[in-house]
């Protein structure tokens, strides 16, 4: 796995980059236009039919561009993500939309969840390990064009009112403070084009649970990451009394 030489690397990143961005199948031209490339359109053709037979692109039906696959998706973030810095800025507005209720947990994670569902343009959720499941955002996922499909959509809306679904899914151990799943990775209930992004978090009360966001496996990680991190960080942070 991972087996690639520099020019497939290239490619394959500046697809999935691409792809991030418009959600649409990726052509040769398309790259060799936007992205610097410095083969030709020819020669990155060639090229994404290889990747495609290492299973790192796929090619929809209706469509002569490709897609990422979960694993390339999974090469990407492993290998290539480099993170967006949050600015100050954002840091502190994000703390101002919580700050006021921090003495209240369930009104803290209701406004947690909201900020972060608006900052991420995904669902987000929030759970603890009393059972308690906070969720914001579900309009976000209706305007992502892998949801159009409705069985996608109805896939994804009937796992997440099984609270024994998400508390599994929540239990994936992380490596570091951040947790990714892609595809297959969301486990038997979720078989569609779906990822997540979560952190684990302790109050000072010992309080425990996860927040993060679900979407598509086109998740804008590379911003994503961090704010999922921030928020987790800000619960341990700001909460008092719980």
């Amino acid at each position: 796995m991972y087996n690639l030489t520099q020019r497939q690397i290239q490619i394959l990143k500046s697809l999935i980059e691409e792809y991030i961005q418009t959600a649409m199948p990726v052509g040769s031209e398309t790259l060799e236009k936007k992205h610097s490339l410095t083969a030709s359109p020819a020669t990155i053709r060639n090229e994404m039919m290889k990747l495609e037979e290492l299973g790192y692109l796929k090619k929809p039906h209706t469509s002569a561009g490709r897609i990422p696959t979960p694993m390339a998706m999974r090469f990407y973030v492993n290998q290539q993500l480099k993170e967006k810095e949050l600015t100050v800025a954002e840091e502190v507005a994000m703390k101002e939309r919580v700050w006021d209720y921090r003495e209240e947990e369930n009104r803290f994670f209701r406004m947690a969840v909201k900020a972060l569902a608006e900052k991420t343009k995904t669902l987000a959720i929030a759970v603890t390990e009393d059972g308690d499941v906070f969720t914001s955002g579900y309009a976000n996922l209706l305007e992502m064009p892998e949801f159009f499909e409705i069985d996608v959509a109805r896939e994804l809306l009937v796992a997440l009112d099984e609270y024994d679904m998400l508390s599994t899914l929540f239990a994936t151990k992380q490596d570091g403070d951040i947790c990714i799943l892609l595809g297959e990775e969301m486990g038997p209930r979720l078989s569609g084009p779906y990822s997540c992004v979560f952190t684990h978090f302790t109050t000072p009360m010992q309080t425990r649970g996860e927040i993060g966001v679900i979407g598509p496996t086109r998740l804008n990680y590379m911003y994503v990451i961090p704010t999922v991190r921030y928020f987790g960080n800000l619960v341990e942070q700001v909460a008092k009394g719980w």
